[in-house]
């Protein structure tokens, strides 16, 4: 399998097959929480990265391959933004011709003002975009978009896609401490939000890896001021529980590669995992991965992350030179 992986356990959608239409990483953002590293280089160029008949192929053996239950959601959910594969409305519209299980996609939402992307996204049963930041310098700041990303496309697409969308429109809030935690920064979201009229506000907190090493999870007070901002909607979103799918590939290494390129694991939960899939072999799974050069150790609060090797995380002298928390003054600039 090069293009699905999983199912995997979904803070939001349960046991989740996932759908992966780019190359790591292929994203217009470069976000400082990011748990695949940063974006090398940035592009805004939609194109059809990999054949989506063979993407289509990959999902249909999936499918094919588990018994009902053991799936929740197909989501399409990529190595960077999915939506940069311009074929994932015609992929969408076959993936529900295949199956009754719901189809979700989880996007920056960056190209929803394109009406293009709009109407390919129509038929999925739920959108799940981004909105870290309710002005135009905190999302330079925190997403650190392509050019022409810009915070005005960004705003006017979620509104515009509300409109036109009938499924349901799950909007993320990753919460990151001194940045977009402040009563400021919340209500400028808040402001934004009650214009886009999701049907869900979801708090995510940078619990994986993330690519700046500065990077922390908003605290308790943080959280809860975030609750009572954003509104009746909003739920915060802790740690999923369920098992990872290792099936469907040569070896058990390829299975763990497939899932650590698209979702950093924990090292108790990677080894807790290949020891359910294979017990006795964790050590020469985690020996393969290693000298293979195919897998990294990435340590975050004092915690290690098994994430893939091409994924680029810089040093702590690295981060710590750009952490933005440092120069970040309560400004309105005038919004792109």
């Amino acid at each position: 399998m090069n293009y699905v992986f999983g199912p995997v356990p979904s803070r939001r959608l349960g046991q989740s097959l996932g759908i992966d239409t780019i190359p790591l990483k292929t994203c217009n953002w470069n976000c400082v929480y990011c748990q695949l590293g940063r974006t090398r280089p940035v592009t805004h160029t939609r194109k059809e990265y990999f054949a989506r008949t063979e993407i289509l192929a990959e999902v249909q053996r999936a499918l094919a391959a588990h018994e009902p239950g053991q799936i929740d959601w197909v989501t399409f959910v990529g190595s960077g933004e999915p939506t940069l594969h311009e074929g994932i409305g015609w992929l969408i519209e076959q993936v529900k011709a295949l199956t009754t299980i719901p189809v979700a996609v989880i996007t920056n939402g960056s190209f929803l003002y394109d009406p293009e992307v709009r109407q390919g996204l129509a038929v999925a049963d739920a959108v799940l975009p981004t909105l870290d930041a309710g002005t135009s310098r905190l999302y330079q700041r925190i997403n650190r978009p392509h050019p022409s990303a810009t915070f005005r496309r960004l705003v006017t697409g979620l509104i515009d896609f509300r409109r036109e969308y009938s499924g349901q429109l799950w909007v993320e809030v990753m919460l990151v401490r001194g940045l977009n935690d402040t009563e400021v920064a919340l209500q400028d979201i808040a402001r934004i939000l009650r214009l886009v009229k999701p049907d869900e506000i979801h708090i995510s907190l940078p619990t994986r890896p993330p690519v700046e090493t500065w990077v922390e999870p908003a605290d308790d007070e943080g959280i809860l001021r975030a609750q009572a901002i954003l509104g009746q909607v909003t739920r915060v979103l802790h740690p999923a529980a369920g098992s990872f799918d290792l099936s469907g590939y040569d070896t058990l290494a390829d299975g763990v590669l497939a899932i650590i390129t698209r979702h950093p694991m924990r090292q108790e939960e990677l080894e807790q995992t290949l020891e359910q899939a294979a017990p006795g072999q964790v050590e020469d799974v985690l020996a393969e991965l290693v000298q293979s050069r195919r897998a990294q150790v990435v340590e975050r609060y004092s915690v290690r992350f098994w994430s893939a090797a091409p994924s680029h995380y810089p040093s702590q002298e690295q981060s710590a030179a750009v952490d933005p928390r440092q120069r970040h003054q309560r400004q309105r600039p005038s919004e792109k």
